[in-house]
C-alpha cells in the first residue's frame, strides 16, 4: 500500500506551535490553500489542506512560515476520529508532514532552497543549497 502527499501552496494563518502535555514534544498544525489544475464554470477552485508537522518540522515551520508564504509539504494522509465540545462524534482529515520545504521567495526577493525533515538531527541553519521536491 502506498500513502504519499506532496503539496504546495500557500498558508492561510501563521502556523501554530503547541507541545504535547506529556512529553513536552513541538507539535504545529497550520493550513494550506491548494490551487486545483482544472476550472469549474470558468473559475479556479482552491482546496484548504490541513496540516500537522511534529518535533523539529514543527519547530521549523513556526520559526520560518508565515501566512501567505508558499511552502511544499510531503508526507501522508491520516484521518482520526474525536468527540467535540458537544460530544458529537467527528473525523478529522490531515497531512502529517514528513518533509517541509520552501517553495517561494524569501522576504527579500532571493530564492530559497532549504528543507526541513524529521530525519535530520542536526540544528538547521538556511542556505542556499538545491534540493529536489520530487525524488
Amino acid at each position: 500500500m502506498l500513502n504519499k502527499v506532496i503539496l504546495m501552496g500557500r498558508l492561510t494563518a501563521d502556523p501554530e506551535l503547541h507541545q504535547t502535555t506529556q512529553n513536552n514534544i513541538p507539535v504545529a498544525s497550520f493550513s494550506i490553500a491548494v490551487d486545483r489544475d482544472y476550472k469549474a464554470n470558468g473559475e479556479k477552485e482552491t482546496d484548504f489542506i490541513d496540516v500537522v508537522a511534529w518535533r523539529h518540522n514543527a519547530e521549523f515551520v513556526n520559526q520560518y512560515f508565515k501566512k501567505g508564504q508558499m511552502i511544499c509539504v510531503a508526507g501522508s494522509m491520516q484521518t482520526r476520529k474525536y468527540q467535540d465540545r458537544e460530544g458529537k462524534n467527528r473525523k478529522a482529515v490531515e497531512v502529517v508532514a514528513d518533509n517541509v520545504y520552501f517553495a517561494g521567495s524569501s522576504p527579500n526577493g532571493n530564492e530559497t532552497r532549504s528543507e526541513s525533515t524529521d530525519n535530520d538531527t542536526s540544528d538547521f541553519s538556511p542556505s542556499s543549497d538545491d534540493f529536489n521536491v520530487f525524488p
